[in-house]
């Protein structure tokens, strides 16, 4: 059985994310707001990014430990751990302004929050494709 060496070192950055995404909404709880957002758009947006790596890594992680497990580390399970990562970077960086997150005044430098979380949504939803694509082909 091949083990799942890329996918586990995948899971060990996407937790490091995650855990600096949540100490940011943590952070900013500490300030007095412990449940819901109770409309402060900067806590909403980080309780999103927290929230959207969250929704989006864990099955990602199984179907990609599975894939590798059946195929070995090819280059394929490392171009996909590699885009997926780098799509949850940007889709973070992309929601760390409110220009990001909710379009606020998308004005000069700022479309570039915008622009890092559309590309961040894109990279997810290619390699999740592409990944359901790879794990179906090792099946016919």
């Amino acid at each position: 059985m091949n083990i799942p060496t890329y996918t586990a070192i995948l899971a060990a950055f996407l937790v490091l994310l995650q855990v600096v995404l949540m100490l940011s909404v943590g952070i900013h709880r500490s300030k007095g707001k412990f449940a819901g957002h109770e409309g402060d758009r900067n806590l909403e947006r980080k309780v999103r990014r927290h929230g959207n790596l969250a929704e989006n890594s864990g099955l990602f992680l199984a179907v990609l430990a599975i894939l590798e497990i059946l195929v070995g580390q090819t280059t394929l399970v490392l171009t996909l751990c590699i885009i997926f990562a780098a799509a949850r970077l940007l889709h973070a960086i992309g929601f760390s302004s409110l220009a990001g997150s909710h379009g606020e005044n998308l004005t000069g430098g700022r479309k570039g929050f915008a622009a890092a979380r559309g590309l961040g949504a894109l990279g997810t939803l290619i390699t999740a494709l592409g990944s359901a694509w790879a794990l179906i082909g090792t099946q016919v």
